[in-house]
Order: structure tokens, then sequence, then C-alpha cells
């Protein structure tokens, strides 16, 4: 495990241990090298009677095929780690916990969406929570608040925003290093670039194999590099097929399998009549902003800029959603005249707040007319419209619309 000085505290921690305390299996999910591991091992460190089972190791592995029966029989809470290397657990532990319902139970990592996986013979409905662990946010990383989407919700365009220091090129290196807890504590690009390959050497070789037994590695690799090129645009199946010389078929079910191993996350579109949603357009954009840079590096222009800005934006509100008091729902906005809104964030109440995103120091009255048409559809349901962008400062822009800068999104309180 890390040690403890090197560990930066993760909000997802409270959302575990409050699991742990009513539930019978908590299984923390999420990319490998997200720290599942490291949070789990603390949010176990006050409880007795701890067994810890990692399933990485072939002897521990083969152990939990021969007699998972055996292998789970234990008095107090067991830490299965890598809990997707031995399907066969799964229908054990859920007749231990039928038969046992104390809370606490099991707690479980995995480095895939495991209700996911074909191989699960049967989910845990009613007996089990889900925390799901992404790359750390930038308010982890500095320990600042985090506090932008409650905020919004809260108080709408009058919320207090703290004034930037940072400007495009500051945002731009945040956004290269990305939040996988090893590449941030790298200090050199050229490190961090070493790590970058690494990550995505093993996700290639190891997680995707895992998961689904891909004949041609190098189709996926090469989807793989085209999706970085277009993470933060709308995802056209189509168009994939065509450019990659691959059956649309497989390039859907290698997006499946990329979303399924946590490397990119597919941003639904949003409607006022909820039964559109499924079949709109999604956006894709990966997990880790920093990955995405990486795999792209060497192609600069304003697409690949603003898409990994509009990458890095996502990527924290949908970290921060994750544990937050509103818990809104994340889409976009995309209609048949053109207009476009990044994410448009929908709490259960039906309020809306839409962001969208600039990759300039400066804005113009013009970087509102999506969101404005947005406003005027909704009505009151609008609770707030923003812009965020590379400058410094937050400015009114009408009613119930502002811009903010980027940093906002870390450095607000959330009340």
């Amino acid at each position: 495990m890390q040690k403890a000085k090197d560990y930066l505290p993760r909000k997802a921690s409270r959302l575990v241990e409050e699991a742990l305390g009513d539930t019978r299996v908590v299984i923390v999910n999420g990319a490998r090298q997200t720290g599942k591991s490291t949070l789990a091992e603390l949010c176990l460190v006050s409880h007795s009677d701890v067994v810890r089972r990692y399933l990485d190791d072939p002897r521990t592995r083969a152990s939990a095929e021969a007699d998972p029966v055996a292998f789970l029989d234990a008095p107090g809470t067991m830490l299965l780690d890598e809990v997707q290397r031995v399907p066969e657990l799964w229908l054990t532990i859920k007749h231990i916990v039928d038969r046992d319902p104390r809370p606490g139970r099991f707690l479980l990592t995995g480095s895939a969406r495991l209700l996911g996986l074909s191989q699960l013979p049967d989910a845990l409905p009613g007996r089990s929570e889900t925390i799901e662990l992404f790359p750390l946010t930038q308010g982890e990383i500095n320990n600042e608040p985090d506090g932008f989407v409650d905020a919004a919700f809260a108080y709408g365009s009058q919320l207090q925003v703290i004034p930037s220091e940072l400007r495009r090129r500051d945002y731009l290196a945040l956004a290269s290093r990305g939040g996988y807890p090893e590449a941030v504590r790298r200090t050199t690009p050229r490190r961090r670039a070493q790590f970058f390959r690494s990550y995505h050497d093993d996700i290639m070789t190891r997680d995707v194999h895992q998961v689904a037994d891909i004949q041609r590695s190098t189709d996926m690799r090469r989807l793989v590099r085209t999706l970085a090129a277009q993470s933060g645009g709308l995802l056209n199946y189509s168009r994939l097929s065509s450019d990659l010389a691959l059956p649309e078929s497989t390039v859907r079910d290698y997006v499946g399998l990329l979303e399924l191993i946590y490397l990119i996350r597919l941003i639904p579109a949003w409607s006022a009549n909820a039964t559109t949603r499924a079949v709109a357009t999604p956006k894709l954009v990966f997990n880790d902003v920093g990955l995405a840079g990486y795999l792209v590096s060497g192609v600069t222009n304003d697409a690949t800029t603003g898409g990994l800005i509009e990458t890095f934006v996502i990527g924290e509100l949908a970290r921060q959603i994750t544990w937050n008091q509103t818990m809104p729902r994340l889409h976009h906005y995309r209609d048949r005249d053109g207009y476009e809104v990044d994410a448009v964030l929908e709490d259960n109440a039906g309020q809306v707040v839409a962001i969208e995103v600039k990759a300039a120091e400066t804005v113009r009255a013009d970087d509102f007319r999506s969101l404005r048409v947005l406003q005027r559809r909704l009505g009151d349901r609008f609770r707030a419209g923003f812009v965020l962008y590379c400058g410094d400062q937050q400015l009114p822009f009408g009613d119930n619309l502002a811009c903010v800068p980027l940093s906002a999104l870390w450095t607000t309180a959330p009340h």
C-alpha cells in the first residue's frame, strides 16, 4: 500500500465508509491505477477481523477458483482486490450474504464495470452498493473544496467565485498531467509520458483481454488513438467504421469494451422529453484527459486543444457529481438547428445548470448563444448557465448567465 505521506485523500472515502456501515457488499469500481486498493485499505483501518485477498496473485487466484466457499470463509470483513479476475466467486458471495446479512461483509475492488461483465452469473440487487473511483480531481490534488456543482444549484449565477491567476497555458499543463496518482507524482513531462505509455500498453494487453477475446489488438489500438483525437466530440460509429476500415458492429463492440474498463465515458444527449435521450447521439470523452493528451501528442490544432479542455472540464464535473450533495445527472445538449451545450446537469427536481466550455481567455456575448436558447426553452427550470473559460474573473452576461474561470470548478465552496 502507498505510504501515508504520499496519499492524496479521496472524497469517495466517505462514501465507502458510510456504505460499509449499512450494506452487505460494497464495491469500489474504477480504472486501473486510480487508487482503489489504497482507498479500500485505508477505509478498513478501524475495522477488526479484516481478511485481505489479492486476486492479482496467481496463487491466491488458484485457491479462489478451486474452492470458493472455503476461500471466502471469514468471520469479519473480507477485502477482495481485483475481484473481476475470478467470476466464480460471485454466486458464493451472494450465497454468503443471503445467510449472513451483516453490513460490511465484503469490500470488493475491480478494474471494470463489474455488473457489465458477461462472465458474472448474477447481480446482487439490494445487497450491494457501488462507488466509482475516477482519477483525482484538481480539488483532491490541491486540497480545494470541489464545490462548484452544489454551489451552482444552490445560488445559480450568483455563486461566489474566486478570481483565478491561471491562464490557458496553465490549464493545458494541468490537463496534460491528468489525474492518475502516479502521473500526478511525476514532475517532468518525459517521466509522465513514460507512465502514460506503460499504462496504455497495460490496458491494451491485460485489461481488454480480461473482459473479451480481442483477435486483432492493432485495430483496438488504432481505435483508441482515433477516439483520443475526438475526445469531447460526438460519437459517430459510421464515420469511425469508415475511417478505420472496420465493420460498424466491431467498432460498437470495441467502444463498449473501452467503456467497460473505464478508459472512456459516453455522455448521453439531453432533451426535455426523456424518451428521446436513449436514441440521441452521445458525446465521448476519455476518463483521464492526461492519457488522451498523450495519445494525441504531436497533433496540435484548435480542435484537439478545445477537445482536451472540454474533456478536462467534463472530467472534473463527472467526478464531482459522484460524491456531492446534489447528485445531478450529466448530459450534453444538441438540437437539429445546431445549438450545442457542452454539459447539462439536471437534478431530481428537474432544475438544470448548463455549461459551455471555451479554451480562450476572453468571452463574448455570442458565446452564450446556445445557453440562451436552452434558457428560453426551459423557462423556470433553467437554474443557471455558465461559460467556463481560461480567463481570470466572474462576469454577468444577463439573467442567470455568467462566465467564470475554469478553476471555479475546484476552488468554489459548496455553500
